[in-house]
């Protein structure tokens, strides 16, 4: 497997894993609101799980839009280049 299909298979996974954390937590949301626990406990609740999606899915996330380094600083991508 060439790097940049490896790069690209690891793209797909990382998509996925926010698609199935995203399905996740939209039923765990569903199920807070379906119970009798009271507005305090479910504003505090619906709070938590919002952290909680946010530190498993931004992870992923900034690793699909972190621009990719081929070279090291200071040198040019493109050899042509002056």
């Amino acid at each position: 497997m060439s790097r940049e299909e490896q790069r690209q298979a690891m793209r797909l996974v990382r998509e996925g894993l926010i698609e199935e954390l995203d399905q996740l937590y939209r039923r765990a949301f569903d199920r807070i609101g379906e119970q009798d626990l009271g507005e305090g406990a479910i504003a505090r609740l619906t709070q938590l799980l919002l952290r909680s999606r946010e530190a498993a899915i931004t992870p992923l996330q900034q690793e699909i839009e972190a621009p990719l380094i081929t070279s090291a600083p200071g040198w040019p991508t493109d050899p042509d280049a002056p």
